[in-house]
């Protein structure tokens, strides 16, 4: 069996020695990662044949504000607007996390009828509707037309749009202003960064709290997860370049929370006033200590990548030299990544199987596999699965119980390739 070779630039393009920071707005960006030129993650394809586009995916630092970043822009009308195909109430996972969260809102918050919870990419309200349950009111804010009708079907008030600044100003001018405002998972996706942060600036009240959640860049390289880099996530971030970025915009970064979820996130309590807490205070103090504020601690990442690179395509590559069957486990936007880089395709995974029915029938971008509901690895029973969506391998590895206890093995490709 040949895997297809891929191999990213070697020297950052004339795009990126022209690139300003996406926050501070300064030049001069330094290269952390090369990962070519790659499709758009959770860009399905309807047949194996169809035609994609494919753009650079370069990562860079900036040394005046410690924001990680890609290079290249595609337009959010692109990436979010047509088929969007992400559901997020499809993972048991995820529901729980955002449940307990809410919950903790309502509690410490002392949220009720007469307040507002405004959430931005809200998705199918996956979140909102435990505000819901508690009579409190929402507003749901997301560009995607299938998400967002089905937000709408669960009770969930949904503004069929992209949350922008002027937005923001029309909503504060019908007296629209939030107790609450949570945007987990999409402050990284906004081209227009400061915009982004103005808005949420300008739509909260005096006493409120916005609530952001997005992957910790200190998880991101220490457990070499490259698959969470594609071109929805135009930032990777942490406490140091998220206090300057809010900073700018007369908000405060009070209080931050560690979870374990996606691989390591943390979760940022911005409010107009300041009151710097102690868990801001030792996680800025450990990015300083660590060097996460500083370009030699992000030098060495790519040697780190090729590495996974390697050691994944000769894991697969003497597996099918043996005869064996595989296939992937979740058509996750970072199995894009992560197959298109290994430059892994049909030629070794049989199949990728999915709970999202809105990807059954479709073919993963890339990589061209075709993907099934998950009764398909029953059916099936490859000898080994590839767990795509590596973040929510716990809950995978439960729910295929019966796939293990027939003789079915798991592999883990991040941060090290390995078999369960």
């Amino acid at each position: 069996m040949t895997l297809i070779d891929t191999q990213p630039h070697t020297e950052p393009s004339a795009e990126f020695q022209k690139a300003t920071c996406r926050s501070c707005g300064r030049g001069g960006l330094l290269p952390v990662l090369d990962l070519g030129e790659t499709p758009l993650a959770d860009h399905l394809l309807r047949t194996a044949d169809a035609p994609e586009d494919r753009y650079p995916l370069e990562v860079a630092f900036c040394a005046h504000c410690a924001m990680v970043q890609i290079i290249r822009t595609v337009e959010p009308e692109v990436l979010f607007c047509r088929d969007y195909p992400y559901y997020s109430s499809f993972s048991d996972q995820l529901l729980a996390h955002s449940r307990t969260n809410a919950l903790a809102l309502i509690a410490d918050r002392k949220l009720g009828r007469d307040s507002l919870v405004v959430e931005l990419a809200s998705n199918d309200g996956y979140l909102l509707k435990n505000f819901v349950e508690h009579g409190i009111p929402v507003l749901g804010i997301d560009p995607a037309s299938g998400p967002a009708k089905a937000a709408e079907k669960v009770g969930v008030r949904t503004l069929n749009t992209f949350f922008t600044r002027d937005l923001a100003r029309q909503l504060r001018e019908q007296d629209h202003r939030a107790d609450v405002v949570i945007a987990n998972n999409v402050l990284a996706h906004v081209a227009d960064t400061n915009g982004f942060v103005a808005g949420i600036a300008t739509l909260l009240k005096d006493d409120g709290v916005a609530v952001i959640e997005a992957p910790y860049v200190k998880d991101l390289i220490e457990h070499v997860e490259f698959d969470t880099i594609y071109h929805q996530h135009l930032l990777y971030l942490g406490a140091t370049s998220v206090d300057k970025l809010a900073r700018r915009h007369g908000l405060y970064l009070n209080k931050l929370e560690w979870l374990p979820i996606h691989g390591g996130t943390l979760r940022y309590y911005l409010e107009p006033v300041e009151r710097v807490g102690p868990s801001v205070r030792e996680a800025l103090e450990t990015e300083r200590r660590l060097g996460i504020d500083s370009y030699p601690y992000y030098q060495h990442f790519g040697q780190r990548v090729q590495q996974i690179r390697t050691d994944l395509r000769a894991l697969l590559s003497k597996l099918k030299g043996e005869g064996k069957r595989i296939a992937g486990y979740a058509a996750a936007a970072k199995a894009c990544t992560l197959l298109s880089f290994a430059g892994i395709g049909a030629e070794t995974l049989d199949f990728i199987v999915d709970r999202n029915v809105h990807k059954h029938g479709k073919f993963m971008s890339g990589a061209r596999v075709p993907i099934f509901g998950v009764e398909k690895l029953l059916d099936e029973q490859p000898d080994y699965c590839v767990i795509l969506a590596w973040n929510f391998k716990d809950e995978i590895v439960r729910q295929q119980a019966e796939y293990a206890r027939r003789g079915g093995r798991f592999i883990v490709p991040i941060p090290n390739p390995e078999i369960l």
